[in-house]
């Protein structure tokens, strides 16, 4: 009863709005849906487990309440995986034998929605809301589906996410405890590759007869984002996109702190990265600490599971770190759903089931369980939250509660950043995602079998990590980057 009172008063607010600006007597007369003649859509999406579970359950409560008085009924398909939702999107596109047609709705982010926007499939979800329903949504997430060419509409933001980092809190409480390190040293970058050493060369202190045996403090998941976000931080937008036409800003002093805080303690085996997710690497005890989606929270492990023995372990969640002296942005990331061209009662309907989905109550019973942030306003704050998860009975893990209060303590101070879409995008954003990864994970390599040997590590990893090294690499990377924009 609750939730249909809620929606019934924005409805009424709808409603008025709607009549007062096409000059008509009521709602209804402006709306194409008839609920004696439902209509059906299908949403596409990458959700799986709880996440799979918490949609299908609001889904259903749409079919039940507003989608049975409105005439409109939603079935949802998860096609696996965010790579597979994206083949499946464009074998439909490209009417690939055996493809399935285009669903109504579906799961995508920014640019994979402008490769489908520029062959002309998506919707304009401008005319189907009014500026003030616009005002309710945080500001960034609108702007960020703005991708069509006009300015108009494309990408209704559903659920969104940013970065946080995560401690083995059990670990560090003995590494502090016999070096005096700080979680305050972990707020900037260079605090985390300044730790990153020291907890190496304790670690391989605690083996005197086996040298340079230190172990990594730290890793990060999506190293595309260390860029954008990172060179953000420094006041550069390395992706500057202006009428859909991009401009590379990539100045070497700041592509060197880049390189600096993420090759160089990689290239010595204070950062790391073993297993597909760095949680999988906390979980293993080859790392102690990562950055990562907020929604990857729940894959946060419970115990460390060695060879031949496991133990129990706490969590400590903090805001991601920063450059020092930088601006405190944090990457904006999370798909959104976007409309499929086709007739006015179909993205009509399709638009009711989106608002729906992102009032603050249900948007934020779906965070409880996937880690993913509201997008209106009024829910980003743990006063709602607790409202909710009260007034629901809810029951929300504790690291993934703790995940969503720290970023909502912290929304005011924090600029939510990505870059607007690009022809090839996609193919530039992989360019940073693997070029310095792979190039780390190769020299590391090599300063492993140096290592082995009998080098120190400075003879080891010396020659990777000189200012000629890092020419070289830069050099590279700016022609790959390049290549991928005008592909």
């Amino acid at each position: 009863m609750k939730k249909s009172v809620y929606f019934g008063k924005s409805l009424s607010a709808f409603c008025f709005a709607a009549a007062l600006a096409a000059g008509l007597t009521g709602c209804g007369a402006s709306s194409p849906l008839d609920p004696k003649n439902p209509v059906s859509l299908t949403v596409w999406h990458y959700y799986n487990g709880s996440q799979q579970a918490a949609f299908d359950a609001l889904v259903e409560e749409f079919n039940d309440t507003v989608g049975r008085e409105k005439g409109i009924y939603v079935e949802g398909y998860s096609q696996g995986s965010v790579s597979d939702l994206e083949s499946a999107v464009r074998d439909s596109i490209a009417g690939k034998v055996g493809a399935d047609a285009m669903p109504d709705i579906f799961s995508s982010y920014a640019d994979t929605a402008y490769e489908v926007e520029l062959a002309g499939a998506l919707a304009d979800l401008s005319v189907y809301l009014t500026d003030e329903e616009l005002e309710k949504y945080v500001a960034s997430y609108i702007e960020e589906g703005r991708i069509a060419a006009d300015g108009t509409l494309r990408i209704f933001p559903t659920a969104k996410s940013t970065e946080i980092m995560m401690i083995n809190k059990t670990d560090w409480d003995k590494f502090a405890a016999a070096t005096g390190a700080s979680l305050e040293s972990l707020t900037t970058i260079e605090g985390i590759t300044a730790t990153a050493q020291s907890y190496y060369e304790w670690t391989d202190s605690l083996t005197p007869d086996i040298p340079e045996d230190g172990k990594a403090f730290y890793g990060r998941d999506a190293v595309d984002n260390y860029f954008v976000i990172g060179m953000r931080q420094m006041g550069v937008e390395i992706f500057h996109v202006e009428d859909g036409k991009v401009t590379l800003n990539v100045p070497e002093a700041e592509l060197y702190r880049l390189w600096e805080n993420y090759y160089v303690p990689m290239v010595k085996g204070y950062f790391g990265a073993y297993g597909s997710y760095r949680s999988d690497d906390v979980k293993t005890g080859d790392i102690l600490a990562y950055t990562g989606s907020t929604s990857s929270a729940m894959y946060f492990p419970n115990q460390v599971e060695l060879d031949e023995s496991s133990y129990t372990i706490d969590y400590i969640v903090m805001t991601a770190p920063i450059f020092e002296g930088g601006q405190h942005s944090a990457v904006q990331q999370g798909a959104g759903m976007v409309v499929t061209k086709s007739d006015k009662k179909h993205e009509y309907a399709a638009v009711e089931f989106l608002k729906w989905f992102t009032q603050a109550e249900n948007n934020l019973e779906f965070g409880c369980v996937s880690g993913y942030l509201p997008v209106l306003k009024e829910a980003n704050n743990v006063e709602k939250l607790d409202q909710v998860i009260e007034a629901n009975q809810l029951s929300v893990a504790p690291k993934t509660y703790d995940c969503l209060t720290t970023i909502f303590q912290e929304m005011e101070g924090m600029i939510l950043y990505t870059n607007k879409s690009f022809e090839n995008g996609s193919a530039a954003r992989k360019v940073l995602k693997f070029h310095l990864a792979d190039k780390a994970a190769q020299d590391r390599a090599a300063v492993m079998d140096a290592l082995k040997q009998g080098k120190s590590l400075e003879e080891a990893a010396g020659p990777y990590v000189t200012r000629e090294a890092f020419k070289s690499w830069y050099d590279a990377f700016c022609e790959a980057l390049n290549d991928a924009v005008k592909k």
